[in-house]
């Protein structure tokens, strides 16, 4: 029989923590103080950390701090990490893991990016996974509303078909309207479809909110970022492609040009959540490409997080516990 005092405690336990909500910044101060950031990533957004060969260290925060980085970006795979049945409930070990990310990060003054990725399923199947995506954001809204403003959520990460522009605009408001049950000011990132592409930022539309950072995603050209990647068909007919003359630098200014202007046109701070070029490219080349893409982000005022920091496209090598001196030098500079 469950005691009084039992059953407090089990009650206790099953009701979220609320804290008082952040307080609320303006949403170009938020998206400034994202500033120079890196992404964490082929950890978390792996089917089980560790399994594409790279899991998150504590003094990696302590890495990423003293070189002069202000926020990380980290991508989740919830979506592997849930009840596949209402009401979808994420496993509680792994999200302390993720509690863990979010610790370590806080307290050494880093700004986080928290989504959710990798969500195959949805992508796939929009309308059979929108219980489950709806769902999963309940929760995380939930378990996070007492974090500090520095967390920022970022509702998925690149939607593409068959969960086209369309869909994705009558879904993520929904998505969106569900963290602000419990979140009614906090930052909040969403992007175009098509793989959060510059050219389909036309296509997005925006719910009245003020508190909404947009993103894109930067990998142009393809055919250099990720040439020798494995998971590009004909990526190996690329190899040797190099990058850093006048019209190169001339079609990078076009595009994030085109992704400044729209977000001056629509009142909305942008993001370059993602940036990068593959290791099988040569390093004087992908030096000079993110070099000139980081500096034109800063230049047309957007916040910036790397792609990434310890895996194929590493601005850090874990194996040597040392920063990719070029690729340091090309994002925050040497210290």
């Amino acid at each position: 029989m469950r005691t009084l005092a039992s059953f407090l405690m089990f009650f206790a336990f099953s009701i979220p923590a609320y804290a008082a909500p952040p307080e609320a910044k303006p949403i170009a101060e938020v998206n400034q103080s994202l500033g120079k950031g890196i992404n964490f990533g082929n950890a978390l957004e792996a089917p089980s950390e560790g399994e594409w060969g790279f899991r998150i260290e504590e003094r990696y925060f302590d890495d990423v701090k003293q070189a002069g980085f202000e926020s990380i970006r980290v991508p989740v795979k919830w979506s592997a990490h849930a009840a596949k049945t209402a009401p979808f409930a994420i496993e509680p070990a792994f999200a302390e893991r993720v509690d863990w990310v979010l610790e370590n990060a806080t307290k050494r003054g880093l700004n986080v990016v928290l989504n959710i990725h990798h969500y195959d399923e949805l992508y796939d199947a929009p309308e059979q996974q929108e219980e489950r995506f709806l769902a999963l954001w309940s929760q995380l809204a939930k378990r996070y509303a007492d974090q500090p403003g520095s967390v920022v959520f970022e509702l998925l990460n690149e939607p593409r078909n068959p969960l086209t522009p369309e869909k994705w605009n009558a879904l993520f408001p929904k998505a969106l309207a569900i963290v602000r049950e419990s979140n009614p000011k906090r930052a909040v990132i969403v992007g175009p479809g098509n793989w959060n592409n510059i050219d389909s930022l036309a296509k997005l539309e925006l719910p009245d909110d003020e508190n909404l950072i947009v993103t894109v995603h930067y990998y142009s050209p393809f055919h250099f970022t990720h040439q020798g990647a494995s998971w590009a068909e004909g990526s190996d007919k690329w190899l040797g492609m190099k990058w850093g003359n006048d019209a190169d630098r001339a079609a990078v200014r076009k595009d994030l040009e085109k992704a400044a202007t729209w977000g001056r046109e629509h009142n909305r701070p942008i993001y370059l959540g993602e940036f990068g070029a593959y290791s099988k490219a040569d390093m004087a080349s992908r030096e000079k490409w993110t070099t000139f893409v980081r500096s034109e982000a800063a230049r047309l005022g957007m916040s910036w997080a790397y792609w990434e920091f310890g895996s194929g496209f590493g601005a850090f090598d874990p194996s040597t516990n040392q920063w990719r001196r070029p690729l340091k030098q090309a994002l925050v500079g040497t210290k």
